[in-house]
């Protein structure tokens, strides 16, 4: 089991915010992102980050949006369409988005409109 999946997302998110905020996009946007994928909004993620919840546990109470299987490219030398395990495939998905926000793509193609 790979340690992400025990990582809890309130750890890994400030460094979302971060990267996207860099970049000239804003938390919003990222929430945005996060709910598409996950079905979570503010109010829900919110609560997840609060509570500690683990990438694990975060995707095992997701829905993830249909065209999810869209997202392709590579994040981490690894292209996410080939990722084996279902959960670290949903967590690519996430950083996939998070990347491809940070690099200031129009929002409709981020969440694959």
């Amino acid at each position: 089991m790979s340690r992400i999946f025990t990582t809890s997302v309130s750890a890994v998110y400030p460094h979302y915010v971060a990267k996207v905020e860099k970049k000239g996009r804003t938390r919003a946007e990222l929430d945005q992102v996060i709910e598409w994928l996950t079905g979570f909004d503010a109010t829900a993620l919110g609560d997840h980050l609060a509570a500690g919840t683990t990438f694990e546990e975060f995707f095992a109470e997701a829905r993830l949006h249909p065209n999810a299987s869209l997202i392709t490219g590579v994040v981490c030398h690894v292209r996410v369409e080939e990722v084996a395990d279902p959960l670290m495939q949903k967590i690519r998905y996430l950083d996939k988005l998070v990347d491809e926000l940070a690099r200031g793509k129009a929002m409709a193609k981020v969440l694959r409109g």
